[in-house]
């Protein structure tokens, strides 16, 4: 796995993968005001979260033969106060809709995803996800 991030006098910065598929970078709004064209570093964080756990899940349910017809994430994180800036809970909302899949299903696809098999969750640290 390899990745370059580029800066070309002003932002957004530019992640490209060896694929060459790009990530936009921009800074938060509350460091440089309104008018960003990308999201932040912690944003796209908190999105790897989302989708690491969704593929998982998607994966998981799909191989006990549910149909699925949307799954969406929301999530909502608190930051410490002072630097480094560190995400210290996560509070994590799955909507799924699906004609077979029963709740608990989707909860113990859920549970494997976030215990098991995310890495981007194991690298935040489950005290923070919830």
């Amino acid at each position: 796995m390899h990745t370059t991030v580029s800066f070309h006098k002003k932002l957004p910065l530019l992640g490209r993968n060896d694929q060459g598929l790009i990530t936009l970078f921009d800074a938060s709004s509350e460091l440089l005001g309104p008018g960003g064209t990308a999201a932040s570093p912690m944003d796209v964080v908190l999105q790897s979260l989302a989708a690491c756990s969704m593929m998982d899940i998607i994966s998981i349910l799909k191989k006990m033969r549910k149909e699925l017809i949307t799954l969406e994430v929301d999530l909502e994180a608190q930051r410490a106060e002072e630097h480094p800036k560190i995400f210290t809970a996560i509070q994590i909302n799955y909507r799924l809709s699906s004609p077979d899949c029963k709740h608990a299903d989707l909860e113990k696809a859920v549970r494997l995803s976030m215990e098991t098999y995310c890495s981007v969750a194991a690298m935040i640290g489950h005290q923070a996800v919830s």
